[in-house]
């Protein structure tokens, strides 16, 4: 005979991995979205690079033309703020330092907040989806970074809450956020 114990770890562990997956499906949805915005454009490719665990951003965005390449973090959530990890935004740091070659060479923090936002366990309420752009800072110190439902960002180093300004980075396609007022 089972114990109602068992059964309730077991319950929390597909619940777990349901979650997980739904998470990863959401963050490859954003990365597929923002590749697919910049393909549509002339002069611009981008790649979905792959998982975190083999240390390449989650998208390289390049426009030979004019020089300019951007490694993209991708963050998408119901939630009302987004982080990026330190590691994450250190290894698109060494990307663009890589190729020398562009004039232009950022690291963006793309932040998808999505019209549904999570009061509980499987509970939504409905809200404005929201995209912001934020350019890195090279020679910043590296850290968390965390943006709000709002676009406002700061970092978080040894727990503490940090001022941080990143600014908006002008991408060229529409993007859903109330500072653009412009939707795609």
């Amino acid at each position: 005979m089972i114990s109602n114990q068992a059964v309730s770890i077991e319950q929390t562990s597909k619940d777990n991995k349901k979650i997980a997956r739904t998470r990863r499906q959401r963050g490859y949805h954003w990365e597929d979205t923002i590749v697919k915005r910049f393909n549509k454009l002339e002069n611009w490719e981008a790649f979905r690079l792959g998982s975190p665990s083999v240390a390449l951003p989650d998208i390289l965005t390049v426009n030979n033309q004019e020089r300019i390449l951007f490694t993209i973090e991708a963050k998408s959530g119901t939630n009302n703020t987004l982080q990026v990890p330190y590691d994450q935004i250190s290894r698109c740091l060494k990307w663009t330092e890589t190729f020398k070659v562009y004039k232009t060479r950022d690291v963006i923090l793309a932040f998808k907040f999505l019209s549904k936002k999570r009061i509980g366990v499987g509970q939504y309420e409905n809200r404005e989806l929201r995209e912001f752009f934020k350019v890195w800072h090279k020679g910043d110190d590296i850290m968390d970074c965390v943006c709000t439902y709002e676009g406002e960002v700061y970092g978080l180093k040894d727990k503490t809450r940090l001022k941080i300004n990143l600014k908006d980075c002008e991408m060229p396609f529409k993007i859903k956020s109330p500072r653009a007022n412009i939707s795609y």
